[in-house]
């Protein structure tokens, strides 16, 4: 199979998800940056998201339509993630990963988005 451009991004989108997604169960770190936000109550189903995210990007190769609606959840997460980021302070630099992976995910739906029509 030939990786494209856009390929890569797939994958590297994926594995990212399901990094973070696994580091929300499991990382104390993460724990408390959930608390920080004053969010703990959402970890889990944050961290559940992460992971059919990922997954669903994966499956995505296969099945398209897992690929369109995975990138479109992530999207919105990660842009929620970034005003959440915005509100309470974290800065820019902070910010920017969150931000980063808006707009990775976007870029990949539009993309898709851009073959169906």
């Amino acid at each position: 199979m030939d990786f494209s451009f856009i390929n890569w991004l797939q994958i590297f989108s994926s594995l990212s998800f399901l990094f973070y997604g696994l580091l929300s169960f499991f990382s104390d770190k993460m724990k408390d940056e959930f608390k920080r936000w004053h969010i703990s109550q959402f970890r889990i189903i944050v961290g559940i998201a992460q992971l059919v995210g990922g997954i669903g990007l994966i499956i995505g190769f296969f099945i398209p339509v897992f690929m369109f609606l995975s990138s479109f959840g992530l999207s919105i997460l990660m842009l929620l993630g970034f005003i959440l980021r915005i509100m309470v302070k974290d800065g820019f630099l902070k910010s920017l990963p969150s931000l980063f992976y808006f707009l990775l995910n976007a870029y990949i739906f539009f993309n898709l988005l851009e073959m169906v029509i």
